[in-house]
């Protein structure tokens, strides 16, 4: 029988979620120019199928104009279906952008950095997940063991992002139980969440021709180690490529472009953390002692930090610029990459907008220093549930011009909705539920 390949047009939504519409791969060249129809309402789908209340209702249209460079075909041989879809953002039907296209706020908040300050940002994503096929052991953490019982996955996995065009990094068996990580190189600007997108669907895509199945859920049980997404970043001069982290005259080494840039990251952290920690069990996993964020502090090589400064593996001073960066680590994987990525240089761009003081870094854990040795280094413990971060995001105004009216409150409904959902299950069926949806 006849077969005719199907190409998904995309767009990662508000619950993090990638959705769109198929066409025939004969039509790719025409849709690369149209586009596919799209409504509004169809952002407030939650992760968990009902839809959050829109101010849309059945009324509107969009077009999902694609981008060429975000195209990936992975082939699963003959016997498989291929992997075919594109990213595009969400447009008026005159191709103008809609404001709350998470994409759009992406490349809104890249071009404003680069307008304002003349830099560009080079990121990469690093992710955690539970991959279902394997047995759960107590003593798997980092094991080779825990690698070989994965048996095939990794290969596959590893070589279709290869043929999606990634840079290969590393793949790992993590601490948690059934859990694995992985890491590609990374890239400049949108192209990072891009990546970050075409990370997890592969994953999915090579567990599910495997007969099995992986989640990026933020936390697989309450008692359970969670899932992060860590975003490591850098700012670069956009005219030279040249890296602007690195000053050896500081005592950790930190240029005053980016320690403006970081001391907005912090300052913002406890509002943002609502959209980057995007699930109600996000702050099941963002407790102290858990090798995860729980303050808005600056850590220097500490895994807790909510902003962490990164190993150098160099004594070479050139080197040492070049590989020096940051880790924004009170993240997951029920935010949007786009939106991640997007509110967290937002706040960076309001730091050096601001000219805002070179943050303070915390030298031991946040959770043992006194309430007067905390107001010191400007820290303080990060929301402890959604609903509570959505509070502060709420009253947010310092960033309220480049998020948008239409976006943050759109964001709001979701999310509360989301909250509401939750509050009538337990901890552990919430746990259940995001495992399912991620």
């Amino acid at each position: 029988m006849m077969r005719e390949e199907v190409v998904m047009l995309c767009t990662s939504d508000i619950a993090g979620q990638v959705r769109g519409k198929g066409f025939p791969a004969s039509d790719l060249e025409a849709r690369l120019v149209k586009g596919i129809g799209w409504t509004p309402t169809n952002i407030l789908i939650s992760a968990h199928g009902p839809i959050a209340p829109s101010p849309w209702g059945p009324f509107g249209d969009l077009v999902i104009k694609p981008d060429p460079a975000t195209r990936l075909r992975v082939d699963f041989g003959p016997d498989q279906a291929a992997e075919h879809f594109i990213m595009g953002d969400l447009c008026h039907l005159d191709g103008t952008p809609w404001v709350v296209c998470p994409r759009g706020f992406l490349k809104r908040v890249l071009a404003a950095l680069e307008a304002r300050h003349g830099l560009k940002v080079k990121a990469a994503f690093e992710h955690e997940f539970v991959y279902e096929a394997v047995e759960e052991r107590p003593n798997a953490s980092y094991a080779l063991d825990a690698f070989r019982r994965q048996n095939l996955f990794a290969e596959t996995y590893l070589g279709a992002l290869k043929a999606a065009g990634l840079e290969l990094d590393t793949f790992m068996p993590e601490y948690g139980p059934m859990q694995y990580e992985v890491t590609v190189g990374p890239a400049i600007g949108v192209t990072a969440a891009d990546q970050a997108v075409a990370v997890r669907e592969i994953a999915r895509a090579v567990a599910g021709r495997m007969g099995s199945r992986v989640s990026f859920t933020p936390i697989l049980r309450p008692d359970a180690v969670g899932n992060g997404v860590h975003v490591h970043f850098s700012l670069i001069d956009a005219r030279t490529g040249a890296s602007v982290n690195h000053d050896p005259q500081h005592p950790q080494g930190i240029a005053p472009t980016a320690g403006s840039f970081v001391a907005g990251m912090l300052a913002k952290l406890p509002a943002i953390t609502a959209m980057t920690a995007a699930a109600s069990i996000s702050y099941l996993r963002l407790t102290p002692n858990r090798w995860s964020a729980a303050y808005n502090n600056l850590g220097f090589r500490d895994r807790e930090a909510g902003v962490r400064i990164c190993p150098v593996f160099t004594t070479d001073p050139a080197q040492i610029a070049k590989q020096f960066h940051f880790e924004f680590r009170a993240a997951d994987a029920a935010a949007s990459p786009y939106l991640l990525l997007g509110i967290i240089l937002a706040a960076g761009l309001y730091g050096l907008d601001k000219k805002l003081a070179m943050p303070k870094v915390c030298e031991g854990a946040p959770q043992n220093l006194s309430d007067a040795q905390l107001q010191a280094l400007d820290i303080v413990r990060l929301p402890q549930s959604l609903g509570a971060a959505l509070d502060l995001f709420e009253a947010e105004t310092d960033l309220g011009e480049i998020i948008g009216p239409d976006l943050k409150s759109a964001y709001l409904a979701a999310k509360r909705f989301e909250v509401e959902m939750m509050a009538k299950l337990s901890s552990t069926e919430q746990c259940e539920k995001y495992r399912r949806a991620y």
